[in-house]
């Protein structure tokens, strides 16, 4: 967990979980491509390539197929405006927008820090660099004796309340002095923690979707299968996928395409559907203790319960009955618990990258997650045992062979 631990505190925004993805990768011997760059590839070899605030990284396989992982790198927060400095003779207030479907009051009267990416011009080159401020801003809340009614209602105005109190004009300024643009945005810096009696339980920023980023590059580090391993880190699935680095773009479409005109020059017709296999990894609602009113009377998930298998009759979730199957499959074999989790008929069902991705490879596909409470809060919880399973679920699908042949799959 303590790789975990250290990942969930440090990758801020979207940019800083690809590049300390980009840094760990490195450290594991896998090799930066540009995407601008001829591909020579190697059977076995370890490569990597970036684009924006996404990252895709592989093993290059010794036969055709892909084993594919996909998860998300960002998590709702308040992106900055431009001009974003809001000040008055007392105070200074930076001016936000929502990004992403966040559970706003949670992020009140707590620290935040700016963090996200400056883009400066140097050498006649505009250049991205990280960036995250050494001090924290908040959002604080109005005062009991002000608003009678926060504890019976309270639904901050986005416009109005979401703005953070800074330290000052000057100090904002700083920040963006000699920048030509920025993304930047106010994002929890809570310390992650363990609870429970026994430290069964873990809560930090962020769990939802970097929990998933990171067991999938944990499990790639140390995988081995015949076919080529995947795991796709895609930015933008919280404001639905659309940026030219998300699971709508041609990103892992091309970087697809490229690994099989590298590794299999004379077959220029690429072949997905009968030799490839996704997993779309992002994260499931347990069971709320004092709300079991909330879940499915039958397929209810719980933290600690294993991995999930997510199911949708309306295509939220790509599972079908030969996927779920073929998952089931793996896991069975190497021990790993899972459980099944479909929401209730009233409610309505979020989604995940999975369908999106399917627009641009059409390949089988199952939706997977760890069951975690508190979803989009600044704060999330999940159980530290179902994050080992994971790992241990995700190294065991990257070493089957699963084949397909029309309504019949084979898994080896």
């Amino acid at each position: 967990m303590n790789g975990l631990l250290t990942y969930l505190k440090t990758s801020y925004t979207a940019y800083h979980a690809a590049e300390n993805a980009a840094r760990e990768l490195k450290e594991a011997g896998f090799v930066p491509l540009a995407e601008q760059d001829l591909w020579q590839l190697t059977a076995g070899g370890k490569y990597f390539v970036r684009r924006g605030a996404s990252i895709i990284a592989f093993v290059a396989g010794t036969r055709k197929g892909f084993s594919v992982v996909a998860s998300h790198t960002d998590s709702p927060c308040l992106k900055l405006k431009e001009n974003a400095a809001l000040s008055d003779a007392n105070f200074t207030r930076l001016n936000t927008e929502g990004y992403g479907g966040g559970l706003w009051y949670t992020f009140f009267d707590r620290p935040l820090k700016l963090a996200g990416r400056i883009v400066c011009e140097e050498d006649g080159r505009l250049v991205s660099k990280t960036y995250e401020s050494a001090f924290n801003v908040v959002l604080p809340s109005l005062a009991i004796h002000m608003n009678r009614d926060a504890n019976e209602k309270f639904s901050p105005d986005l416009q109005t309340e979401l703005p953070l109190l800074s330290l000052g004009k000057k100090q904002f300024d700083e920040i963006v002095k000699g920048a030509v643009s920025y993304d930047l945005f106010a994002v929890p810096a809570e310390e992650p923690f363990f609870s429970g009696a026994d430290g069964e339980f873990f809560s930090s920023p962020r769990i939802d979707d970097l929990s998933g980023v990171y067991a999938s590059l944990t499990a790639l580090k140390t995988a081995k299968g015949q076919k080529t391993l995947v795991a796709a880190c895609l930015e933008s699935e919280e404001i639905g996928s659309r940026t030219r680095a998300g699971a709508a773009s041609d990103f892992l479409r091309s970087v697809l395409d490229r690994i099989q005109n590298a590794l299999y020059p004379s077959d220029m017709v690429p072949s997905y559907a009968s030799d490839s296999f996704l997993v779309s990894l992002d994260n499931a609602h347990s069971l709320h203790p004092n709300h079991p009113e909330k879940c499915d009377p039958t397929n209810r998930a719980v933290m600690g319960g294993g991995i999930v298998i997510k199911g949708h009759a309306g295509g939220a979730y790509t599972t079908d009955g030969m996927s779920s199957a073929v998952i089931k499959t793996v896991f069975g074999r190497a021990g790993v618990r899972y459980q099944t989790f479909f929401n209730r008929s009233d409610m309505r069902s979020g989604s995940t990258l999975g369908a999106v991705s399917l627009g641009q490879i059409s390949v089988p596909s199952v939706d997977l997650g760890l069951a975690q409470l508190a979803m989009h809060s600044a704060v999330e919880t999940m159980a530290c045992s179902d994050y080992r399973e994971l790992v241990r679920g995700l190294a065991a699908f990257y070493g089957a062979d699963i084949t397909f042949d029309c309504d019949t799959a084979t898994v080896e």
